[in-house]
């Protein structure tokens, strides 16, 4: 059976928008607890070079505090590159942040795990 033509179009559309948006998402490490999603924005234009779209500070499910670290959306590949090339290692609210271009999850459904704990081992 053949392929229907607008499904592999929009398959193929769908591909290179994520690869696209992949080459301007960064992940930023070792990020203090207490910083705010503006104050990372500001951080990467600082320069007045970048210009950030997005920034996702992530939280534990179970308590909602941040757990060190976000994803910041830059508008354009090479500003990505340049963020990596000039913040990685430098100091952001007293600790030294790692900046590299973000991955897509391995396994996006997260699922699975086992079940409560084991012999010898409180459950959670």
């Amino acid at each position: 059976m053949g392929q229907i033509p607008a499904l592999s179009s929009f398959v193929r559309n769908a591909a290179l928008e994520r690869e696209v948006a992949m080459g301007t998402r960064l992940y930023v490490g070792n990020l203090p607890y207490g910083a705010k999603e503006q104050e990372i924005q500001d951080f990467f234009e600082q320069s007045g070079s970048r210009e950030v779209t997005q920034v996702k500070i992530i939280t534990d499910r179970e308590t909602g505090r941040p757990r060190g670290f976000a994803f910041v959306e830059l508008t354009e590949a090479k500003m990505a590159e340049s963020a990596i090339a000039e913040l990685h290692g430098t100091q952001f609210g007293g600790r030294k942040i790692v900046v590299n271009q973000a991955h897509t999850p391995r396994n996006e459904s997260r699922g699975g795990g086992g079940g409560a704990g084991g012999p010898g081992r409180p459950p959670r």
